[in-house]
């Protein structure tokens, strides 16, 4: 059964990697990189701020927690772990796949892009909900970062899935655990 859905995966890998465009690549491999949405993340930070000065800092704690963890979790505890290729460092796929750009670490499962994004997108959700309108954008982001990870060559369908799942399992933990130490705080603070 795993080794059938382990084929699944790389066939939808190799249909939905074959749909590339010469001057689609650069595009693809800067909507991947992590300073090109840096004004993005400038806005975000202004808008947090702007809705609530005085907790801000929470939320800006939580948004580091919720990408640590994601990214300690997926980069160094699962793809040491399971010591999947990457599909770009797999030689069944030479000649086959499309890669652009660098190819990246030699273990690919689970994405940690499709995990940070994801973590954020939810934590963000979570957190400010109600205090900034219509963050629901930012799983758009998650899913458009994600999918340039396939188009490059570096993941797998399956590794963007499992890794958003994880994401979002960190963003809502992150929400919890700032809801309740911020809770426990000013519990303690009022006695």
């Amino acid at each position: 059964m795993i080794e059938l859905f382990k084929q699944w995966d790389e066939e939808f890998f190799l249909w939905l990697n074959s749909f590339h465009a010469d001057w689609l690549d650069p595009i693809m491999f800067q909507m991947t990189e992590t300073v090109t949405w840096i004004p993005l993340y400038a806005f975000l930070a202004y808008k947090i701020y702007i809705a609530d000065p005085k907790a801000s800092w929470w939320v800006f704690g939580g948004v580091m927690l919720t990408i640590l963890a994601a990214d300690q979790f997926t980069s160094g505890f699962l793809k040491p772990l399971m010591e999947r290729l990457r599909p770009c460092h797999d030689p069944r796929w030479e000649g086959i796949m499309h890669n652009y750009g660098r190819c990246g670490g030699l273990y690919g499962f689970v994405s940690s892009h499709a995990a940070n994004t994801f973590g954020l997108a939810t934590f963000l959700n979570l957190k400010m909900k109600g205090k900034i309108k219509h963050l629901g954008w930012l799983y758009l982001y998650a899913v458009v970062v994600s999918y340039t990870r396939i188009y490059l060559g570096v993941h797998y369908p399956f590794d963007i899935l499992l890794g958003a799942s994880i994401g979002a399992i960190i963003g809502f933990i992150s929400w919890f655990f700032i809801v309740f130490v911020k809770r426990e705080i000013i519990k303690s603070a009022l006695k």
